[in-house]
């Protein structure tokens, strides 16, 4: 799925909170992939569509130094992503192997991924930040994803963060998290979530102007009126 430029620009103006908001009105509750923080302070807000990664436990047979060699690793996985895509990692939320390093992370950023977005961590956190990939997760740690990890595939349904992630989903993370936009809810939050951005900037100056809460957030009729009133 291609993601245009008008609804990247759209998106990267929405904050994931809204986000949430507009699709929790839709009855999607569950859209907040848990444990996918910034790894550097600052980051700006990035959208893409997913390109999914698994990892599923150790098992010793297969978590190897030589299973990096195998057809079927994170190397291979590296260099199907397409640019401009968000890297989703299905890490089961383990928190002591770093699913990619330094040299995996330059390569994604060689490639022109936006995003590397996980429920576990990475290693080689120094060297990492020193790629400038943007990079969500659950925090960094010095053993290799072997240690804890099996690799399996890239480009299925996956679970991050409890979120059921399927590729070219939209992603969208920034400072507050990531949100995952099913493709069938794209045009929907493109919508609403600019209404909703506008409606909240005005709440916010009606409260600065000294307004109370009730019959403001949520608005009353008459308070709807007004802010009817006030797009004309």
């Amino acid at each position: 799925m291609s993601l245009s430029p008008e609804a990247r620009k759209t998106l990267a103006a929405i904050t994931t909170a809204t986000i949430t908001t507009v699709l929790l009105k839709k009855g999607l509750r569950n859209v907040w992939m848990r444990g996918a923080r910034p790894l550097r302070p600052g980051l700006p807000r990035l959208v893409g569509p997913a390109f999914t990664l698994r990892f599923v436990p150790a098992r010793e047979d297969l978590a190897t130094p030589e299973s990096w060699s195998s057809p079927i690793s994170t190397r291979t996985a590296i260099e199907a992503m397409p640019d401009g895509c968000i890297a989703v990692v299905d890490a089961m939320g383990i928190t002591d192997a770093g699913i990619f390093g330094d040299i995996l992370c330059a390569r994604i950023m060689k490639r022109g991924v936006t995003a590397l977005v996980t429920d576990g961590v990475v290693r080689d956190v120094e060297g990492v930040l020193g790629t400038n990939l943007p990079v969500w997760c659950d925090g960094y740690a010095a053993p290799p994803s072997v240690a804890g990890l099996t690799f399996v595939g890239w480009g299925e349904p996956i679970g991050c963060g409890g979120v059921a992630v399927f590729p070219n989903d939209i992603v969208v993370a920034d400072q507050d998290g990531c949100v995952l936009i099913p493709q069938a809810m794209l045009d929907h939050v493109l919508n609403e979530g600019v209404e909703q951005e506008r409606m909240e900037a005005w709440i916010v100056n009606e409260v600065n102007n000294g307004a109370v809460l009730p019959g403001l957030y949520p608005m009353n009729a008459e308070t709807k009126a007004r802010y009817a009133a006030s797009k004309k």
